[in-house]
């Protein structure tokens, strides 16, 4: 690792690189992308005119043999990641991949079991990092609420409905999930899933229901995963983006009942429910979701720092694609 900031590159240029870029902006002084590399240039120029980077390639190989680095934030499709992965583990660096690792558990544990056990790999798991999320962590930790005794969190949209002008909402935000195979669980829910493992501990997948009801995507819009806790309690996560009465944009609506109380989070109030009164919250979503971008980032770079293992490292992030990808073969959909 040089002296000074971390010098960082980043592969792709795509929508979620923005708040990529704001999070690396936010943490000046601890890291600076020197390097931006996507095979749509001008979408790589404009990233770089925009947060002041000042080398653009076409390809990542390029951009790792033409630039000192010593780390790398991957946010490519992903089924680039291993590949892109791969090289900058051979090259020593740092690595930051977006999630999923892998477009399968095979190909990431693939990737996991090839790495240098001095590769430094931490995946891009950003969900679980929001402020309202670490808060319900810390309650639970500290028996704010008891034994769990059964949690559900759900996450409907109308995203991919038309909206007064025709147009679907989800795909004018992200146009790249109209060609998934694998859609609302591998790209959306995966989140919620690593979400409810960082909250609950290890899950087991009791079950699972996958459907697709829009012609204009080729992967799923709705799921179901029925999971239980390392003590029996039932945890339900359930998922459609063609919910009727739901605004477009996403909201978690999540429970989570103890023998003690319970935490409710729904829309932007957050409820910690026990003792003589509850405890009510308003949450700035927004706010939240930036934090969370930086927050991952953070841990990233104080991880470098300190040498000790990441939160969302490839060991524990097989734990959520072994779930995910159960949820695929038992639906009827493996890979």
């Amino acid at each position: 690792m040089s002296a000074g900031p971390v010098r960082v590159g980043l592969a792709g240029a795509g929508w979620v690189t923005g708040h990529h870029l704001d999070a690396w902006g936010g943490l000046a002084g601890r890291a600076t992308v020197v390097a931006i590399a996507d095979p749509v240039r001008t979408a790589a120029e404009a990233r770089a005119a925009r947060y002041g980077i000042p080398a653009v390639f076409e390809s990542v190989e390029e951009m790792l043999q033409e630039t000192r680095l010593d780390a790398l934030d991957v946010a490519t499709p992903r089924e680039t990641h291993v590949a892109i992965c791969r090289m900058a583990a051979e090259q020593g660096l740092a690595i930051l991949c977006q999630k999923p690792l892998a477009p399968t558990l095979r190909e990431a544990e693939a990737l996991v079991a090839e790495l240098p056990e001095s590769a430094r790999l931490m995946v891009h798991e950003n969900w679980r990092f929001r402020p309202h999320y670490r808060r319900m962590g810390e309650w639970i930790r500290a028996g704010r609420i008891g034994v769990v005794r059964g949690a559900s969190l759900g996450v409907f949209t109308s995203g991919l409905l038309p909206d007064a002008t025709g147009e679907l909402p989800a795909l004018v935000r992200q146009p790249m999930l109209a060609g998934l195979e694998r859609m609302l669980l591998m790209e959306v829910m995966i989140h919620h899933v690593d979400t409810l493992r960082f909250l609950l501990g290890p899950l087991t997948l009791d079950g699972s229901s996958l459907g697709k009801g829009c012609a204009e995507i080729r992967g799923e819009d709705r799921a179901t995963l029925f999971m239980s806790t390392a003590k029996g309690a039932p945890v339900t996560l359930a998922g459609d983006f063609m919910a009727h009465g739901h605004p477009p944009q996403q909201m978690d609506r999540l429970e989570i009942l103890g023998a003690a109380g319970a935490i409710v989070l729904e829309e932007d109030g957050l409820t910690l429910h026990g003792g003589s009164r509850p405890e009510v919250m308003t949450l700035d979503l927004a706010a939240d979701y930036a934090a969370s971008y930086r927050a991952t980032i953070a841990h990233f770079l104080d991880r470098l720092a300190d040498g000790e293992s990441f939160e969302t490292a490839p060991a524990d992030n097989l734990e959520t694609l072994r779930i995910v990808e159960e949820a695929y073969r038992r639906a009827g959909r493996g890979g």
